[in-house]
């Protein structure tokens, strides 16, 4: 007889499983259109800054680490940026100015023309991400969005959105790992065998 722990485990691997094989046929276009645009960014000597919040901040962070380091291969350092980590700034821009500040504050010191920000949220409404989309499209940088659910306010301020199939912030946090690696994938084969 299963425990209740192993009913409950099965029944969220299922979940999780379900939500994964939606994503190939909803997202490979996106995904490829985002990864596109970032390389082209790279290639021009600009950079990637990423930023999101809770869960989003670490995949901002876990990917920077990626590209700054490496994902597969051995390869130049690539100038990725996560927004999430310089806490003197976070804290000073929240208590100076407010919480929905701290990545568009970062963006105007920080973006240049031509630049790419990934802007990563369970939501698409996180006001502190739809601030940093609104100063990025002033700025003339790209803006590639990784979302989930409906895809939010923010999937119609970006310039590619990636909408994972999900409303369950637990299945879109997993995924947005697997897009996370897979633009990661697709970033360092480019810049490595298309130069």
């Amino acid at each position: 007889m299963q425990s209740r722990f192993e009913k409950l485990s099965q029944k969220y691997i299922k979940s999780s499983i379900e939500s994964f094989s939606k994503l190939d046929f909803q997202c490979s276009n996106s995904i490829s259109s985002g990864a596109e645009i970032i390389i082209n960014s790279l290639k021009n000597k600009n950079k990637l800054l990423i930023c999101g919040n809770g869960g989003s901040a670490a995949d901002a962070q876990h990917i920077a680490a990626e590209l700054i380091g490496r994902y597969k291969k051995d390869r130049a350092s690539l100038a990725a940026i996560a927004l999430t980590t310089d806490t003197s700034a976070i804290t000073s821009i929240g208590n100076d100015y407010s919480f929905d500040d701290i990545f568009s504050r970062q963006i105007e010191g920080l973006g240049v023309s031509g630049d790419t920000v990934l802007l990563i949220s369970t939501s698409g409404n996180s006001k502190n991400i739809l601030k940093a989309a609104k100063i990025s499209k002033d700025m003339n940088i790209n803006i590639v969005g990784l979302i989930g659910g409906s895809g939010g306010v923010l999937k119609n301020l970006v310039d590619i959105s990636i909408i994972v199939p999900s409303f369950t912030t637990a299945h879109i946090q997993e995924m947005h790992i697997l897009v996370g690696h897979l633009l990661c994938l697709l970033i360092e084969d480019s810049l490595i065998y298309n130069k």
